[in-house]
């Protein structure tokens, strides 16, 4: 084997022909055909896919509005019932948020981030496989629904009691409850993927405060996901327990709160404004110095925007709910962080503002799209900062003015950006160039139609129309402007197909684009038009922020193979593991190749969503099961398994393969999966504490149901398979994996008997979980520690076996480092959930 010392090979060397370089590398990253499509795991393809799929979502929940539009165009219609006109309303906000927003713009991120960064794919590829096929199955159950006239009617935001089984019996609510969460797995993936991939496979010398500012906005997003949504999957599975179970969580007679929803929801809900709006306006700042033909003004101060936006859109939750009843210096604090939020967003527009001012723009169809995202963004910034005074939201607040500022934010803050970035990158796609004349048509369309229909649409709801009314009476005054917002929608949907057509000619009528058509300054332009599924033949060193106006031959050097990695005789998928600061280089990645696993493990979970669904619950358990087999074994097929790493030999000066170290991206993904865990678990404790202390018919027993002695002999067990776990970790630091096999035994045995230990405690409690909420919300708690123990065992029984199979030891200690990160969070809930759940309900008393 020959290779290549990354170090001290010069630039003009080249290291074997380039085009036997290219054969070898198309056979070990290319995609198959036919069926075994299916287990592409390539992020250029996965990227593609999520984006068409998103824009299918888009054009039904697009026809969804026109619906909504044809049934208010006129006072004392009856166009649709009010049934179905409930079902479309809700479905039209869930498939807007749910199933396109966020799918499409976390589409565009797979798709473009490792171009951008100089990797050649996201760092766990098969996550993100897994991601897609979970975001297409959650999104047929949720929209197959409409057609069975069983979609859900209480509204994209289900608030209960509307939505509990009393006001809405059927199955409506189940297939939203199970359909969003499923999507949300396909969310939590991808952010998971993005934050790891970011930070830790940038090309080398590209340091932290030298990556594109579209990373940025990326990395931004990806966090707010992992930390946002697991309150909202918290939600949907309380509620789905009520509803299904009996569980009194939102049920105020057994001991809960409905406003319990609203708290988890708009944790989850206003943070997702922010993560919409996030790559749109990294689109903008990626596209802006561009045309503007200079770097952009004020890098720091985007980079401290950006920061501060995912930071404080935390805080703002209760902007929502100033209507409620809540405290008054609550709603002080919180109408006074909605309006500081403007201060972030405001340092960004002038960012873009100063930077075409001192530059020399180029108005091009893509910068057409950006200055109408200008003008409606802006317009709906102020609307909301007015929305922030609480006297006037309490005017506002269940009114169209409320629907018109979501939609001047939403659709100006991400569909604007994403149209003028999809016009920017539609050479990269196909290489060709979409037509300026049908493009400005569409635009001019979307501009005029967009403003007709929302900016009227604040009118109505001055004069007091209500949202989510099916029809109105004739002589409110409301009548012209419905009409003249239906109008507008028509016109926005004529836009749109043009946009779509555009898009669809240029494919095969697109004039050929040179290379790097508009001059950009970023590394996704030093690829073939379209991309090779490996992206670049070699990795280069990059040090600046504008690598291909600094640099610009760099792009035949890369496809000469003149950089890193030239090499393919290996047989392995690899890219550079760089620090996370500094960018300086760590290790060699090596990824898996195509795999069914994530297609037969997301097959098994639309098993059980739909078994739970038609309430067959043994067929879901056994789906579960099933999920749960295919998942380890996709998790065997790891590290030094001759599948994932077929020649693990490297040469001296080369770094060694992430699978030989103790600080692979694996490490970094656990983490980042455990802080979305974390972020779950201290919502479960918000809702306990809230409930304890706010509930008006919360009961809390005299004496504790739970064993405090059998919780805390589980916790000494548990906390004792972790200490074991730590000293063999320790031994491997040192190069020492004598009795590696049977520690990995022992402690998975320790790991069992705190699961059967949970499980006396649980079972001789005679829990009441369906006549109080105390009683239910103790039974969440003890089956989360149950199922982290659970699986922290089967994973550690797992491990001794890879040890005997020769997987794990001294030669490869990455993965019980991994296992560790597990036990160590696992301990630390264990105990917290023992202190809250069992001890301090005895020492302070209900």
């Amino acid at each position: 084997m020959t290779n290549i010392n990354y170090e001290t090979t010069p630039v003009g060397e080249l290291p074997e022909d380039p085009q036997r370089l290219h054969e070898r590398l198309n056979e070990i990253w290319g995609n198959p055909r036919g069926l075994k499509a299916l287990t592409i795991v390539n992020h250029t393809t996965l990227g593609l896919r999520f984006m068409v799929t998103g824009m299918v979502f888009f054009l039904f929940g697009g026809m969804l509005a026109m619906l909504i539009r044809s049934q208010l165009a006129l006072p004392d219609q009856d166009f649709m019932s009010p049934d179905i006109y409930n079902q479309v309303t809700t479905m039209h906000g869930t498939v807007m948020m749910f199933l396109f927003a966020i799918p499409i713009l976390e589409g565009l991120a797979i798709y473009m981030i490792p171009k951008m960064i100089g990797a050649r794919d996201l760092v766990c590829p098969r996550l993100t496989a897994l991601g897609y096929w979970c975001y297409l199955f959650g999104g047929i159950i949720l929209t197959f629904s409409l057609v069975l006239e069983m979609a859900p009617d209480s509204g994209w935001f289900m608030y209960t009691p509307l939505s509990s089984s009393e006001y809405s019996p059927g199955l409506g609510s189940d297939f939203w409850l199970l359909g969003i969460t499923f999507v949300e797995i396909s969310a939590l993936s991808a952010g998971v993927e993005l934050v790891v991939s970011i930070l830790r496979t940038r090309t080398q010398g590209m340091a932290l405060h030298k990556m594109p500012l579209f990373a940025w906005y990326i990395l931004a997003m990806a966090m707010m996901i992992v930390v946002g949504f697991p309150p909202l999957i918290l939600g949907s599975v309380l509620l789905e327990l009520e509803r299904a179970v009996g569980m009194p969580f939102f049920d105020v007679a057994g001991g809960g709160d409905p406003i319990l929803w609203q708290h988890l929801f708009w944790l989850f809900g206003h943070p997702e404004v922010y993560i919409i709006f996030l790559p749109g306006a990294g689109i903008v700042s990626t596209l802006i110095p561009v045309f503007a033909g200079r770097p952009i003004v004020g890098y720091g101060w985007a980079v401290f925007a950006i920061l501060t936006t995912g930071f404080i859109s935390f805080g703002l939750w209760v902007h929502h709910m100033f209507t409620v009843g809540i405290p008054q210096l609550s709603l002080a604090f919180f109408s006074a962080a909605s309006m500081m939020v403007a201060i972030p967003t405001g340092i960004q527009v002038f960012v873009w503002l100063a930077t075409l001012w001192l530059g020399k723009p180029k108005m091009k169809l893509p910068m057409l799209w950006i200055v109408g995202f200008l003008v409606i963004f802006v317009c709906g910034g102020l609307t909301g900062v007015m929305l922030a005074l609480v006297p006037f939201d309490w005017q506002v607040h269940d009114t169209h003015f409320v629907v018109a500022h979501m939609h001047y934010v939403l659709v100006g803050g991400m569909f604007f950006p994403l149209i003028a970035g999809l016009y920017y990158w539609l050479p990269l796609f196909s290489g060709r160039m979409p037509s300026e004349t049908i493009g400005k048509w569409g635009f001019w369309l979307v501009f005029i139609g967009f403003n007709t229909t929302f900016l009227v649409m604040h009118w109505t709801g001055l004069l007091g129309m209500p949202r989510r009314v099916y029809t109105y009476e004739a002589g409110t005054g409301w009548e012209i402007f419905n009409l003249i917002s239906s109008v507008g929608g028509f016109i926005t949907s004529v836009g749109i197909a043009m946009v779509l057509l555009d898009i669809a000619l240029h494919f095969r009528f697109g004039k050929p684009a040179k290379h790097n058509p508009w001059n950009s300054d970023s590394l996704e332009w030093a690829n073939n038009m379209p991309p090779l599924p490996y992206n670049f033949v070699s990795l280069p060193t990059v040090e600046t922020r504008h690598p291909l106006w600094d640099s610009p031959d760099l792009p035949r050097t890369m496809m000469e193979g003149r950089h890193g990695l030239a090499i393919a005789t290996h047989g392995r998928r690899e890219m550079w593991g760089t620090d996370p600061i500094t960018g300086k280089l760590r290790e060699i990645i090596h990824l898996p190749g195509n795999s069914w696993w994530p297609l037969f493990a997301a097959l098994a979970l639309a098993v059980v969503c739909l078994s739970l669904l038609t309430r067959l619950y043994p067929l879901a358990g056994v789906a579960v099961v099933v999920a749960v087999i295919f998942l380890l074994r996709w998790s065997w097929e790891n590290g030094a398994h001759p599948n994932a790493a077929p020649d693990a030999r490297v040469e001296p000066g080369d770094p060694p393969l992430h699978s030989r170290t103790m600080d692979g991206p694996g490490l970094w993904a656990m983490a980042i999966a455990l802080l979305a865990n974390g972020s779950f678990f201290l919502s479960y404790l918000f809702g306990w504490f809230y409930l304890w202390t706010v509930s008006p018919e919360w009961r809390m027993p005299e004496t504790s149901p739970l064993s405090l002695v059998g919780l805390i002999v589980a916790g000494l067990a548990l906390t004792a398979g972790a200490g074991l776990l730590e000293k063999l970790v320790r031994g491997l630091r040192r190069q020492h994996d004598a009795g590696l096999a049977v520690g990995m035994y022992s402690i998975s045995a320790l790991g069992f008997v705190q699961v059967a230990i949970t499980l006396w405690v649980l079972f001789n409690a005679n829990l009441a979980v369906t006549e109080t909420t105390h009683d239910a919300v103790i039974m969440v708690g003890l089956a989360y520690v149950l199922l982290h123990g659970g699986l922290g065992a089967i994973l550690t029984l797992l491990q001794g076996l890879r040890v005997g199979y020769g997987y794990v030891g001294a030669h490869a200690p990455f993965e019980p480092v991994v296992i560790a990160q597990w036990w160590r969070y696992s301990v630390v809930t264990f105990w917290i959930i023992v202190g809250s759940l069992a001890v301090l309900p005895r020492v302070i008393g209900g």
